[in-house]
């Protein structure tokens, strides 16, 4: 597919122009609306390919759960595998498009490698993620950063603290939930370890609060979250800061997304994932 039109999505989902105007400039580009009609489908995400892992799975137990964090009721989904034995912990931040099923398919992949995974709603306060995904990237871009941080600060010790938790909790992030992981990593929680796909960094001098290893994930042709690298990794050397960061050439921002068929890097995400389990391993047990 034409970058340019990889890239007016992208401005789309992250600028914030409406549906209206984002058809529009898709149609001029395309060069008819008939044409226009025909590449929608292809940068838009498609769930029905979200069940890599079944919900039936029978190597995992999965549902809701609810729990109090930074003043507000959350509600999260929760995979894990069977037999009720203690597991390293891993929080899955979702995308700017909120907990849809692409996410909980990623909390199943993790449980099935032997982790504890909760995905949480960050639109809970606001009645949790609607099924018009248009509207749940409209409802993100109204949350309070600082409210959204203080949550996921206290969602650390509700997952460490979990009965079949071991106590090390991770986190891993997309999109707007990678940026908020390299946020959560310089909270002053107890997180052990934070995966980054795709996510805005945090200004220079937030990093010294650094107290997790990260590992960071860009795709080469994402150039709007690529901005930003030089100075963060100049900021993390500076502070001696544990990172590893991979740039995976020729792949768009959310490249890891399997239900979006124009952006999907099957090479890199499947390279990234192996490289976020063994990161998740190596700090967390398992």
């Amino acid at each position: 597919m034409d970058q340019k039109l990889i890239d007016l999505y992208d401005d789309y989902v992250h600028g914030g122009a409406s549906r209206r105007e984002f058809l529009d400039r898709l149609t001029k580009l395309a060069g008819s609306t008939v044409a226009a009609l025909t590449l929608l489908p292809l940068l838009e995400n498609n769930y029905a390919l979200a069940q890599t892992i079944a919900e039936t799975d029978d190597r995992l137990v999965t549902g809701r759960v609810e729990y109090d964090a930074g003043g507000a009721r959350m509600s999260g989904y929760l995979a894990r595998p069977t037999g009720g034995r203690k597991h390293p912990a891993v929080i899955v931040i979702h995308e700017n498009r909120g907990l849809n099923p692409h996410i909980q398919d990623v909390a199943r992949r993790l449980a099935v490698e032997g982790f504890l995974a909760l995905a949480p709603d960050m639109l809970s306060p606001s009645g949790g993620t609607p099924p018009d995904e248009a509207k749940a990237i409209e409802l993100i871009g109204k949350l309070d950063a600082a409210e959204t941080a203080a949550r996921l600060t206290a969602t650390v010790p509700f997952l460490a603290g979990h009965a079949e938790s071991n106590g090390k909790v991770g986190v891993v992030g997309f999109c707007w939930g990678g940026g908020l992981v390299n946020r959560l990593a310089a909270a002053g929680t107890s997180l052990n370890a934070a995966v980054a796909y795709y996510g805005m960094q945090i200004p220079a001098a937030d990093v010294p609060k650094i107290t997790a290893p990260l590992l960071l994930h860009y795709g080469s042709l994402d150039q709007r979250i690529n901005a930003g690298i030089a100075d963060y990794e100049t900021a993390l050397k500076a502070n001696k800061k544990p990172y590893e960061l991979y740039i995976y050439e020729g792949a768009n921002h959310a490249f890891n997304n399997d239900t979006n068929a124009a952006r999907y890097n099957k090479e890199a995400a499947t390279l990234a994932w192996g490289r976020t389990l063994a990161f998740f391993k190596k700090y967390l047990g398992g």
